[in-house]
């Protein structure tokens, strides 16, 4: 079945928050990335997070580097992966179908998440492992 898969190679999931604080110079946002890639870690971004957080590429310089980095995979919202959100959004009341997909996806992967709004989050999964910024 494979080889198993080291902590360090382990990703981190991030939010529209996470990425408007790195784009902003947030120093604990800059710290926790060049922490990450020291471990060889990777950064799973949903698309529609990516979305939330994109304005203008010619001003946001440090998002626009970032996400096209070799170590960010953008994540796309497909069919599965709506129909789940919509699901849990359902399942708890709530609304953002963005954070769903935040919150999906590092359930999937087994992966924390960096985030600038936690208490959104822990309402669609109290159990997740959120690191807030």
């Amino acid at each position: 079945m494979g080889g198993t898969r080291t902590r360090a190679s382990t990703g981190i999931v991030l939010d529209a928050g996470a990425l408007i604080a790195l784009d902003r110079g947030s120093g604990r946002m800059i710290a926790l990335v060049r922490a990450a890639l020291a471990q060889g870690r990777t950064f799973r971004v949903p698309a529609g997070a990516a979305g939330q957080a994109w304005r203008n590429g010619r001003v946001q310089a440090t998002l626009a580097r970032f996400l096209r980095s070799h170590e960010v995979d953008i994540v796309r919202l497909d069919g599965e992966l709506a129909k789940a959100c919509g699901e849990l959004c359902a399942a708890t009341g709530t609304s953002d179908v963005i954070d769903a997909s935040v919150v999906i996806l590092a359930r999937q992967l087994r992966e924390p998440i960096v985030t600038s709004d936690p208490g959104d989050l822990r309402r669609l999964d109290p159990m997740a492992h959120v690191i807030p910024i």
